[in-house]
C-alpha cells in the first residue's frame, strides 16, 4: 500500500486562484492554505507530479510532493554539501581569484558540478593552478567572502532544537569545514585536506579526495554509526558530485542545483532558502 502524498507549494505570496487551479491540476480532495506563503495539498495523484511542478515552476513557486504527515523531527541526521549549498560561495574559486585565475577555475568548477567532468580529476587540475599561494589566502576568503545561504542558520537551529543531527560533506577542503563545524556547533564535517610547505598550498591534496562516491559512504557510514534507518535521513546538495548523496538518503533535496541535480533528486528547492525545508515537513 503507497503512502498518502500531499502537494506542499511554497512562496513569498501565493495566489489563492493559483493555488486552487493547482489543486484541481494535482487532483487533491484536501486543499490547506493556512498561511499566506504556505499551501498543502493532501492526497495529491502522484501521476500528476510532472505537469504540476512544471505549473509551479512556471508561476515562480517551490514545490515538492511529501509523505503526508511526515515531520521534520522524522529526520535524525541532515547531510550537507558546503559549498553553493549550506555557503554562498565556491571556495576554490574564491581561493583562485587570489591568485588571478577564478575564469578559468571557476569554468572548470562549473563544468564538474553539471556533471562533465570527473570530479577527482578535476579538482586535482584546480588545486595545481593554486601553487605557491600563501596559505593565509584562505583565511581571507574565510573572513571576506563566506557566508551562510539564506535560512541556513533557521535550519540549524531546527535541527538543534529537535535533536537532528548534522554532516557536512565536501568536496571542498578541511579548512573550511572545521571552521564551520566549529563556529555553527556542527556534529561532523568531512572535506579534502589541502597540502602546504612553508605556510604555501603545494597545488596537491593530501589524501583520498571526498568525491561522490565519499560523500555517498560517509552518509552511509555515519547513519549505520547512529543506527537510524535509510528513511530517517536527509541530504542537501547542489552538483553532480552530490547525486549519489542524494540518492543515499531517504530524501535527497537539490538546492538551488544544476539541471541534472535537480531532475534527479527527490525535491528541488529552486527560489527559496534552505528554511523552505521546514516549510515542507509539518
Amino acid at each position: 500500500m503507497s503512502t498518502q502524498q500531499t502537494l506542499v507549494v511554497i512562496a513569498p505570496q501565493l495566489d489563492p486562484r493559483r493555488i486552487v487551479d493547482l489543486a484541481q491540476l494535482a487532483e487533491a480532495p484536501h486543499l490547506d492554505h493556512p498561511l499566506p506563503d504556505v499551501a498543502r495539498m493532501r492526497g495529491a495523484n502522484p501521476e500528476r507530479k510532472t505537469a504540476v511542478l512544471a505549473a509551479c515552476r512556471e508561476y515562480g513557486y517551490d514545490a515538492a510532493y511529501v509523505d503526508s504527515g511526515r515531520n521534520l523531527a522524522d529526520f535524525r541526521l541532515l547531510v550537507s554539501d558546503m559549498d553553493s549549498t549550506l555557503i554562498n560561495i565556491e571556495c576554490i574559486d574564491e581561493i583562485a581569484d587570489l591568485q588571478g585565475l577564478k575564469a578559468k577555475v571557476a569554468a572548470i568548477t562549473e563544468r564538474s558540478m553539471r556533471g562533465e567532468l570527473d570530479f577527482a580529476d578535476s579538482l586535482r587540475e584546480r588545486v595545481a593552478l593554486l601553487a605557491g599561494l600563501p596559505e593565509s589566502a584562505l583565511e581571507t576568503v574565510y573572513r571576506e567572502r563566506l557566508r551562510l545561504n539564506p535560512g541556513a542558520e533557521a535550519l540549524l537551529a531546527a535541527c538543534k532544537r529537535l535533536g537532528i543531527k548534522f554532516m557536512l560533506v565536501s568536496g571542498g577542503f578541511t579548512f573550511f569545514t572545521e571552521r564551520l563545524k566549529a563556529e555553527l556547533g556542527l556534529d561532523f564535517a568531512y572535506a579534502n585536506q589541502l597540502e602546504t610547505d612553508n605556510g604555501k598550498l603545494t597545488g596537491r591534496v593530501q589524501g583520498d579526495i571526498v568525491d561522490a562516491a565519499a560523500k555517498a559512504r560517509r552518509l552511509r557510514e555515519t547513519r549505520d554509526a547512529l543506527k537510524l534507518k535509510p528513511e530517517q535521513t536527509l541530504a542537501v546538495g547542489d552538483g553532480a558530485n552530490d547525486l549519489l548523496m542524494l540518492a543515499e538518503a531517504g530524501v535527497g533535496v537539490a538546492y538551488h542545483a544544476k539541471p541534472v541535480v535537480s531532475a534527479r533528486a527527490d525535491i528541488a528547492i529552486e527560489r527559496g532558502g534552505l528554511d523552505t525545508l521546514l516549510k515542507l515537513f509539518l
